[in-house]
């Protein structure tokens, strides 16, 4: 009453054939576990923790070591583990584009700690000077960073024309204002590159 009926195709296949049907192609790729090792590896899963502090600590653990890999595919170039902001065919190719060029907002920040020493000496000539070349250096700054987001929109647009393009144009002025040593993800052409 309640049992299959079986055709009579399939009455007569083996069952180490129906095995090696070709509607089944491969397996998972890598042997079962043990019982003892798959209820040791969910039961650590959902180990409850013993009280608030132990799960603050366990999440500052997570975290700590989530951090790590991703510095670690920072610095070594593994996009697999790259922040949000960094992952994409797009945004790689906006680093590559800010990288493979030198740009008058990479030595801002040195600038403007020398040209903060110099400020501080007390002859007027010296201080004059120096606030002329700080303003000479705000102007060069913002017409490089606006030469740099109008090309970087431009190159976006003509590569990836499916792409929305939101966000791509603060991306590189913040990756162009720092330090090329201190970059992260480090860049990965050398400057005067064609990209």
């Amino acid at each position: 009453m309640f049992r299959r009926r079986t055709s009579p195709e399939t009455a007569d296949v083996p069952a180490a054939e129906a095995a090696d049907a070709p509607g089944r192609a491969g397996g998972k790729g890598r042997p079962t576990p043990k019982r003892s090792e798959a209820e040791k590896a969910r039961k650590q899963r959902v180990r409850p923790a013993l009280n608030r502090r132990e799960a603050m600590r366990r999440d500052r653990e997570r975290m700590r070591t989530e951090r790590a890999k991703t510095r670690e595919a920072m610095n070594t170039g593994d996009e697999k583990y790259y922040l949000a902001r960094d992952q994409g065919d797009v945004r790689r190719f906006v680093r590559n584009y800010v990288d493979s060029r030198r740009t008058v907002a990479e030595f801002f920040l040195p600038l403007i700690l020398v040209i903060l020493l110099t400020s501080l000496i007390g002859i007027p000539v010296v201080q004059l000077a120096s606030t002329v070349i700080w303003v000479a250096a705000m102007v060069l700054l913002i017409v490089d960073l606006t030469i740099l987001g109008s090309r970087v929109k431009r190159e976006v647009r003509k590569r990836f024309p499916d792409d929305p393009g939101k966000g791509h144009v603060l991306y590189a002025i913040t990756r162009a204002t720092q330090l090329r040593r201190l970059r992260l993800p480090k860049p990965q052409v050398k400057p005067g590159t064609l990209v």
